[in-house]
């Protein structure tokens, strides 16, 4: 079977659909890092805390608070790095026995599909997931070269280098959670992706509520509000 008889298995709305998929996929993260300046994103108001902690890193005594702060973000990164790669095995698994999934994804949709259908399919989501974990992994990392850094920031505020490698810190910081935002986004977009197993509308469907449940976190949230609101205000709650 030639690459183009594979392709005629498919239909042009599935296509469409699969375009869709990952133009909202480039958008949303686009669109999260790169937001309106009269309208920061949840990462962006989350970003300039993040700067702010490690201002407050050079006068505070002892660094034992930062140092636990960063543990939690690296186990949160070592988590979903673990947890993506069971889930990139499972999808192995799937591929090696893809005949045993046609039976059951052909009496959800009542398509008589061959077996090259649906390993495309899961191969679509496999690609999400690989992005995820390397994500994942990176972000990691950058956590440990934080670490590194704020341990070489000075006791000593007086001293010239003390705030410069606290800005450094907080670069390398910020760096390590935009990619595990972005790792969380392949998750996402990966689940959306298991939806092409019933069909192209359905896909399509499930991109869109994706998309605007992603929107709604970064620019519509209850958190986004509280984030935005003055310390002064916060102050009489």
């Amino acid at each position: 079977m030639t690459l183009l008889d594979k392709i005629g298995f498919f239909t042009p709305l599935d296509a469409a659909a699969l375009l869709l998929l990952f133009l909202a996929w480039l958008f949303t993260g686009w669109a999260i890092e790169h937001p309106w300046q009269n309208r920061p994103a949840m990462s962006s108001l989350m970003a300039q805390y993040r700067r702010e902690w490690m201002r407050q890193l050079v006068t505070r005594q002892p660094r034992i608070f930062d140092s636990q702060i960063l543990a939690t973000l690296r186990q949160g990164a070592s988590f979903f790095a673990s947890a993506t790669m069971i889930a990139i095995g499972g999808v192995f698994a799937l591929l090696g026995n893809a005949e045993r999934l046609v039976g059951v994804a052909n009496d959800l949709t009542l398509d008589a599909a061959p077996v090259v259908v649906w390993e495309a399919k899961i191969l679509v989501i496999l690609i999400f997931l690989a992005n995820a974990f390397l994500k994942f992994v990176w972000s990691h990392r950058l956590f440990g070269y934080c670490a590194v850094i704020m341990a070489a920031v000075p006791n000593d505020a007086a001293d010239p280098l003390a705030h410069p490698r606290a800005a450094k810190a907080a670069d390398i910081n910020i760096t390590a959670t935009r990619g595990f935002n972005r790792g969380l986004r392949s998750l996402y977009f990966a689940l959306a992706a298991a939806a092409w197993m019933l069909g192209a509308y359905v896909l399509i469907a499930i991109t869109v509520f994706t998309v605007l449940v992603l929107l709604r976190r970064e620019f519509a949230s209850h958190s986004r509000a509280a984030l935005c609101r003055d310390d002064d205000d916060m102050g009489h709650l």
